[in-house]
């Protein structure tokens, strides 16, 4: 195959490229000097801000103002959170507050920290009307099950990270919030009308592109109401047709990651990365573990289609002037970015905002705590939840493996709190709860995801989220005096 740099840097010029280490790679900075618009930063990425700041401001002398990213969405979803939880609530609990100004706020102060470390796109906000109890893949990420009220929080998210020089990217286009499996496992499709997509899942949407959102991400579900076959990141009626040509947008359109199997299971990452350029997606962001030599692959088999006709150049050039464009947005957006936000104080204001509780919570001397283990979804990874930073007896148990007797006999003349997470969805987790209740049905219950599930108990706590500021705000009114202490 002849050697094609001008064809080869168009393709390079449609990557959004993860990377193995703390520190930028030869073929990561040589890389971005042959066209790679940007990075996606992930947690085997992110030591400390310190090296983060450092390792951002390598990829920019490589070459100037590269896009680099994060799925950095606060709450549950977190990756400069990942050692201990974030310190922004997360959608579902600024949805439960409703208060477009503190969501603003809050996506501001999340904007000014990231710019700080040298990020320029934050692969957020979720913008999914999430109506399906048992999405596995969205819950707490979504603002809440009303699209209207998704709606207002989009637009204030988009403003609030924008403002402070972030490029905003709403996701999952046309919407992943009604569906009951997970796209990075196979392909979701959600068999809704047409008129009933357009009034709920599109809404959040129109109102991300009103507010100026400078990207919109794709889902890899298939929605026929709005028409064509398979994941909607490689349906060019959808990304065209509608996003395009109907919604009026003009920004980028990012992919969703490329390795998750509900696009490429079938096909590999090189072919669906080809399709997904053919259909309308500017920047491929590639996933976690595509590096050097499946990059490589990925621009081959761009360039490949283009010689066989499958792909056109125009496409490729069109994708690489509207990467070039958004590249230029955070260029000059960085002279007047906001930069005085404290970003502590605006998330655990927010998270005690959004704490509810039914029932009358008990003076609580030495409590024994009990969290139910649930299952850390792809997206969300393994980052600590629960409330054992602030009670010094937290036992974290396993509704499958542990016995309910045992738990009441080490709590036996102690306060008893439960922690669960999105007890909904366990079926083993409510008989583990309900066995405990039926012996102390006065125990408090802490739901750290959404509350659906709710047990007859002495007091229900809801969080709507398991973030670091969603924990404290719980322990605060459980009375912890670590907690009480920390916030002074």
């Amino acid at each position: 195959m002849p050697h094609d740099p001008t064809l080869e840097r168009l393709a390079n010029a449609t990557l959004l490229v993860p990377f193995e280490s703390l520190q930028a790679p030869r073929w990561i900075l040589d890389g971005l000097a042959d066209g790679i618009s940007g990075v996606c930063l992930f947690h085997n990425n992110l030591e400390s801000p310190e090296q983060v700041t450092a390792l951002n401001a390598s990829l920019c002398e490589a070459t100037d103002t590269p896009l680099i990213s994060l799925d950095e969405e606060g709450g549950d979803v977190t990756r400069i959170g990942q050692a201990r939880g974030s310190d922004y609530p997360g959608n579902a609990a600024l949805g439960a507050v409703d208060d477009t100004d503190l969501t603003r706020a809050t996506l501001r102060a999340l904007g000014v920290q990231l710019s700080g470390m040298g990020f320029n796109l934050d692969l957020a906000p979720s913008v999914d009307v999430n109506v399906a109890d048992d999405n596995p893949v969205i819950g707490t990420r979504s603002f809440g099950a009303d699209a209207d009220l998704v709606a207002r929080h989009a637009a204030a998210s988009v403003q609030g990270l924008q403002e402070a020089g972030v490029a905003a990217c709403a996701k999952h286009f046309p919407g992943h919030g009604a569906t009951s499996k997970d796209s990075h496992h196979t392909l979701p499709v959600v068999e809704a009308d047409a008129d009933l997509l357009r009034r709920r899942e599109l809404l959040p949407f129109r109102a991300a592109i009103d507010a100026g959102v400078r990207s919109i991400l794709t889902a890899h579900i298939e929605l026929p109401g709005l028409g064509g076959e398979g994941p909607a990141t490689l349906n060019r009626a959808l990304l065209n047709d509608l996003l395009r040509n109907e919604m009026g947008f003009t920004g980028v359109v990012v992919s969703d990651a490329m390795d998750m199997r509900g696009v490429s299971g079938e096909i590999g990452i090189p072919e669906a990365s080809v399709l997904a350029v053919a259909a309308g997606c500017d920047l491929l962001c590639l996933g976690r573990f595509v590096y050097a030599d499946q990059v490589a692959r990925v621009r081959s088999a761009l360039v490949q289609a283009v010689r066989e006709g499958r792909l056109t150049g125009e496409r490729l050039e069109e994708a690489a002037e509207r990467n070039a464009r958004l590249r230029d947005w955070v260029k000059e957006s960085a002279e007047t970015k906001a930069t005085a936000e404290v970003t502590g104080t605006v998330g655990l204001a927010g998270a005690r905002r959004a704490t509810r509780v039914d029932g009358d919570i008990p003076p609580l001397d030495n409590p024994y705590v009990v969290e139910v283990e649930a299952p850390a979804g792809i997206a969300v990874g393994e980052v600590p939840w629960g409330l054992g930073p602030w009670f010094r007896d937290t036992v974290r148990l396993s509704p499958e493996a542990d016995e309910p007797a045992a738990v009441l006999a080490a709590a036996a003349d102690r306060d008893l709190v439960v922690v669960v997470r999105d007890a909904h969805r366990y079926p083993t987790t409510q008989e583990f709860v309900s066995a405990l209740l039926s012996s102390r049905p006065e125990a408090v219950v802490v739901e750290m995801g959404l509350p659906i599930w709710r047990p007859d108990c002495g007091a229900y706590v809801s969080t709507y989220g398991a973030a670091h500021v969603n924990g404290l705000s719980a322990a605060e009114l459980l009375g912890s005096a670590g907690a009480l202490e920390a916030t002074q």
